[in-house]
């Protein structure tokens, strides 16, 4: 019953929400392409190295390699998007629409006690027109070979032939490794995001924002909301380029943890708009995420009274939702599921 009052109100409500745009088409299919020779050449304006334990001598060869370059071969490796475009055009003898552009701008070498390893910053854009909200994530080669290994043993035949830099017992901090390196993840997250079946399993999505929602979980359960905010933040900005559209329990409990954060620092107004974004959301699968309804509609009722916008639709729903005998007074609120709900994802 409730599900056929949701589906009259649908019509009613405003589908118009903020900043959402229609969702995007996933290309079919890309190849890797080797491209290990050369590969640290192509380092200006993209990608920065830095340890502290590096000499100065490093540096200064490096240096030297830039400056003797002419700049007209600067130019022709400054944008990693044409770059990769090119490449694949060369081994497909065609164009390939290519729907996300992954690039590797940072590398830092991290002495942890005893060990010693490279976090590789990653970020996420929209290609071939201007990306306002670029995703990132920090990663270990370990963390990529495991996500390797992962999609290989569930998809066996999609991953045949998937290129993927090998260990190596030495050298594994010379600049011109860690710059092979990320030249090779950066065209290994492209082949995979471009087949569809890669892109929407559980191994590629948590990957990339499963662990940053767990730490934004503990943050604002501890009550470090400002601390939280961006790490919810980027968390949404992956799902929204990498997730298949349509609401997810992990893409509703993003929204959960925006409204709570910004609620508690009295950022009201981003509140109200992530409550109204859960709502769109919610109603596009009606069934599959009821328990989270009636706490978005408290919240989007209290926060659009508190800033001044019409919260008539959201009463009216609630109200219906009412007459049809649902409880709608002891349920838990928004602040309740995040702290009781337990966010997993993809098993090793």
């Amino acid at each position: 019953m409730a599900s056929k009052i949701l589906q009259q109100f649908r019509s009613t409500t405003q589908r118009e929400e903020k900043g959402l745009g229609p969702p995007e088409e996933l290309p079919e299919s890309a190849e890797l392409v080797d491209d290990t020779e050369g590969l640290s050449l192509r380092l200006s304006g993209t990608l920065s190295l830095s340890e502290d334990s590096l000499h100065s001598k490093d540096s200064d060869e490096m240096g030297s390699s830039t400056d003797s370059r002419s700049h007209e071969e600067q130019r022709s490796h400054t944008l990693l998007t044409k770059q990769l475009r090119e490449m694949w055009k060369l081994s497909r003898n065609e164009c390939i629409p290519i729907s996300l552009t992954f690039e590797v701008t940072e590398a830092n070498v991290v002495h942890d006690g005893h060990a010693k390893y490279v976090v590789y910053t990653i970020y996420i854009l929209l290609s071939g027109k201007f990306d306002p909200y670029p995703a990132y994530i920090s990663c270990r080669y370990s963390d990529l070979d495991r996500l390797r290994r992962n999609l290989r043993g569930l998809y066996p035949f999609e991953m045949k032939g998937v290129s993927f830099p090998r260990k190596r017992m030495h050298k594994n901090f010379t600049p011109e490794t860690i710059a092979k390196r990320s030249r090779a993840f950066e065209q290994f997250l492209c082949h995979v995001s471009s087949l569809p079946s890669l892109r929407t399993s559980a191994p590629f999505l948590t990957f990339f924002y499963l662990k940053d929602i767990q730490k934004a979980q503990a943050l604002t359960c501890n009550g470090l909301y400002k601390m939280a905010v961006p790490i919810w933040t980027n968390s949404w900005r992956l799902q929204e380029k990498l997730c298949p559209p349509g609401p997810s329990t992990h893409r509703l409990m993003v929204l959960v943890g925006l409204v709570v954060c910004h609620q508690e620092l009295d950022t009201l107004e981003e509140a109200q708009a992530f409550s109204e974004r859960a709502l769109g959301l919610i109603q596009e699968e009606q069934d599959q995420h009821f328990s989270f309804l009636v706490p978005f509609l408290n919240s989007h009722i209290q926060l659009s009274w508190r800033v001044g916008i019409d919260k008539r639709e959201s009463e009216a729903l609630l109200q219906k939702l009412q007459e049809t005998g649902l409880n709608t007074l002891n349920v838990p609120s928004l602040k309740d599921i995040l702290v009781k709900e337990t966010i997993i994802g993809f098993n090793d």
